[in-house]
């Protein structure tokens, strides 16, 4: 059987989505659970966008320095986009460049304002300066954006010379998923045919879902390509990417038919989906396959009936082979450290013995308020250890509603001293919201709000997700309590909190 790389894009294309905003540690953890999950390529950002997106990727490739894992950064066909991309990717063990330019006319007339002779020799001048940066200890790639709405005999002749300019990876964008299956696989065959010098390299594909084919159109290909590039739960611009989960489970449940196999561990899908799906904001449809709550339910009688009879009638998967399986309660009142921290380790989580500590006291502080600890439980008490400086913090919160007028009183602590706050408003959280403005002083817009249970029965952890802007920043707040007024107090002071510490780095890199 061949294999085929996994190329995940998710914290560059993926990150790309709107309001999907992550912070470095955020980024660290995802790549920590990207390298369990097995992915050959990670794309850790597009360094030259921001201070903040270079510090991401260098720190994931120092990450990476003791692993054979690639580690690549996103760079226009420019000297200065190469270079920081260079900087930042040079730690890793195995560093690649990916520097891309457009080939199709409407963006060579309309973005560049440039002839196709000039975007050629800037993707060749680009591939080859990439190329004398790395010095051999590395590879690069190179992408003619928006291939398949190229002029094919101009899409042959960028690719044929970037390949003799020192590109190792080839890959074919459909950026904007224009392209049908059998179009697209007979675009890959006709360049295979009319450019040998791909024989030297490897091919890759990055197909969006602009009309929900990107797996199709990924997949359609698999047998002439060597890399597929993914996003975990298709996230990424518009529509999003093409999704790593369905490429990998098609692979594995269909190997009979493509002979193919990916270096993926399955059992790892459930915990990285439910990872990014949280840190992004993004929610996973329920009727997503593979990953959706629907995707293994199954309630019409005839299905029931036929299940409980033989799995196989309705269930071409298993879902305990793609980490839905297992225990759910996993700690409670009486566990010890030992146990907890076994636990950790399960979900992905390195801690200290200090921080291990912390997490005991408040695993038995939340054991107080339910009965049963979930995973869910659990991971977001870790990632309560793993945030930015708490410039705000909740000391205080009441709230009277019902068929009086609802009012909060809200006590926040800001620099050793603490302020309070007396607000009404249409509702528990918006008078709660309407006291945390007062206190801050920070008037950020609400752009979105969610709340969900993050385990199950009536003393559930309710877990909610706020999006804030001001300033031209967009952030990402998430609280999480037994009490839905206190979440969402808390979201919101974490949300305040991630503008103020985004403001205060712009400020020092500019």
């Amino acid at each position: 059987m061949k294999q085929i790389k996994i190329f995940d894009t998710t914290l560059r294309d993926g990150e790309q989505s709107a309001n999907a905003t992550l912070t470095r540690q955020e980024k660290l953890q995802i790549a920590r659970q990207l390298m369990k999950l097995g992915v050959d390529v990670i794309e850790a950002g597009f360094p030259i966008s921001s201070q903040g997106d270079f510090e991401a990727v260098r720190e994931i490739a120092k990450l990476s320095s003791d692993n054979d894992i690639i580690i690549t950064g996103l760079s226009r066909a420019m000297k200065e986009d190469i270079e920081r991309c260079y900087e930042a990717v040079k730690y890793a063990k195995k560093p690649r460049i990916h520097t891309f330019i457009a080939a199709s006319d409407v963006h060579i007339e309309y973005k560049f304002k440039k002839t196709r002779q000039e975007v050629l020799k800037m993707a060749v001048d680009a591939v080859g300066y990439a190329k004398s940066l790395l010095e051999g200890k590395g590879e690069v790639e190179f992408s003619p954006e928006d291939a398949t709405r190229a002029d094919f005999d101009y899409l042959c002749t960028m690719v044929r010379d970037t390949i003799n300019a020192g590109a190792d990876v080839i890959n074919i964008p459909d950026t904007v998923g224009y392209s049908s299956p059998l179009e697209f696989r007979n675009l890959i065959l006709g360049l295979k045919k009319n450019v040998p010098e791909l024989e030297r390299v490897i091919l890759s594909v990055h197909c969006h879902n602009d009309l929900g084919l990107a797996v199709a159109n990924s997949l359609s290909v698999v047998d002439l390509i060597q890399q597929i590039e993914c996003t975990v739960n298709g996230i990424g611009e518009r529509s999003g990417n093409a999704s790593l989960e369905e490429i990998a489970a098609s692979l594995s449940t269909r190997k009979d038919f493509y002979n193919i196999y990916t270096g993926i561990n399955l059992k790892e899908i459930g915990k990285t989906s439910k990872l990014v799906s949280r840190l992004t904001g993004l929610q996973v449809s329920a009727n997503k396959p593979i990953v959706g709550a629907n995707a293994f339910s199954h309630s019409a009688g005839i299905h029931q009936d036929g299940i409980s009879k033989r799995r196989e009638t309705y269930e071409i998967m298993k879902p305990d082979d793609f980490g839905w399986s297992g225990s759910n309660i996993v700690i409670g009142a009486r566990s010890g450290s030992g146990g907890i921290r076994k636990k950790l380790e399960e979900l992905g989580f390195s801690v200290s013995d200090s921080e291990l500590e912390e997490v005991v006291k408040l695993v038995k502080t939340l054991a107080d308020k339910k009965k049963e600890i979930f995973d869910e439980d659990l991971i977001v008490i870790a990632e309560s250890l793993m945030k930015i400086p708490e410039t705000y913090k909740l000391e205080y919160l009441e709230v009277k509603s019902g068929t009086v007028k609802p009012e909060a009183i809200v006590r926040i602590k800001f620099e050793n001293k603490i302020f309070e706050q007396v607000e009404s408003g249409d509702g528990p959280v918006d008078s709660s919201y309407n006291a945390i403005q007062k206190i801050t002083s920070i008037s950020a817009k609400l752009d979105d709000y969610s709340l969900k249970s993050i385990s199950s029965g009536t003393d559930a952890q309710g877990e909610v997700t706020v999006k804030l802007s001001a300033n031209g920043n967009s952030v990402i707040g998430r609280g999480v309590s037994t009490d839905i007024t206190e979440a969402s107090a808390l979201a919101y002071i974490n949300a305040l909190n991630k503008l103020v510490y985004k403001e205060k780095n712009s400020n020092n890199h500019h």
